[in-house]
């Protein structure tokens, strides 16, 4: 089943690729804000399915292209994202150490918002396609060989990224956690949707130009490792998400006026965001990948406006 807000928050069900079922009145408790509706829900899907199922048989639904479609997870209580978690085609000789790192629920935002670039002296800007899990229920020192069962779904993830913030030995907060850093949706895919999660292709395109493809088949750090992992640090909760990292070969520049799209194959949908910098910096458009093809740093260079160095 694919799960989303639309329009004022209402709590949709997708009845195929081109309606949306209100299934608000199903779930909905008085004075429920909407991350704590959708956390509910998850929480409580051994008893929703079937009335959710129930009423995509029964109602036509809403046209999908009629409705504006909201972030699933508005507000998350955890957003944790595995770190350097993919052997990049096999260019990495062995899987780096496990890590992660959080991200604020702050960052969140959805389809048809934009990533505000901030007014920082950053290197780059740059956007990670990812797949991310959504926890299902309380996950605490969960071993590998049960962490799947601590999955509700997936949901497509960009990790937004402010490059080179000083001083470094700080970055890591400042480089992730900024307002709009963290788009998802258009909706959650249900766990029992997807036949292996661990073999499907990610894609991004900006404006049009395919920039990430990549199977997560090259997954360093496998789902189940990372479930257990995150929850040995801290407990999830339902509704938390846990990004599974990125192939980095294909990043770039994210620059005022970009269009990004990404999408995970098996019904996650395409998400569409759009980026804004009012300073309107630019940078060059190659990938990481092309750059270091050339002997060049694989970091994009700013090239015009406010905080330039050339």
């Amino acid at each position: 089943m694919r799960i989303t807000f639309f329009n004022n928050w209402r709590l949709g069900v997708l009845k195929d690729d081109h309606h949306i079922v209100d299934v608000t009145a199903l779930a909905w408790h008085a004075s429920m804000a909407p991350f704590d509706l959708i956390a509910d829900v998850i929480a409580r899907w051994a008893t929703l399915k079937r009335p959710f199922a129930e009423a995509i048989a029964r109602e036509p639904g809403l046209p999908l292209a009629s409705v504006r479609l909201r972030a699933p997870l508005p507000r998350p209580v955890n957003i944790d994202c595995m770190a350097v978690n993919y052997m990049e085609d096999g260019t990495r000789a062995e899987p780096a150490l496990i890590n992660a790192f959080m991200k604020s629920p702050m960052a969140i935002c959805g389809p048809g918002d934009a990533m505000v670039l901030p007014d920082i002296p950053a290197s780059v800007f740059e956007g990670e396609a990812e797949i991310a899990a959504v926890i299902g229920k309380t996950a605490s020192n969960v071993k590998a060989d049960d962490a799947m069962a601590h999955i509700f779904g997936y949901v497509n993830f960009i990790d937004g990224s402010a490059r080179g913030v000083q001083p470094a030995a700080q970055s890591f907060y400042q480089m992730k956690s900024r307002d709009t850093f963290a788009p998802i949706g258009p909706w959650i895919v249900t766990a029992d949707e997807i036949r292996d999660p661990q073999n499907l292709q990610v894609r991004l395109w900006n404006n049009g130009v395919v920039k990430q493809n990549y199977n997560t088949s090259d997954m360093a750090h496998k789902i189940p490792r990372c479930i257990e992992f995150v929850s040995s640090i801290h407990a999830l909760a339902p509704g938390d998400i846990v990004a599974l990292g990125t192939n980095h070969r294909g990043l770039h520049a994210f620059q005022d006026g970009d269009r990004v799209e990404m999408e995970v194959e098996g019904g996650f949908g395409r998400l569409k965001i759009s980026v804004t910098d009012e300073l309107k910096r630019a940078w060059p458009r190659e990938t990481r990948l092309e750059r270091q093809d050339r002997g060049e740093e694989p970091l994009a260079v700013q090239t015009a406006g406010k905080y330039a160095k050339v």
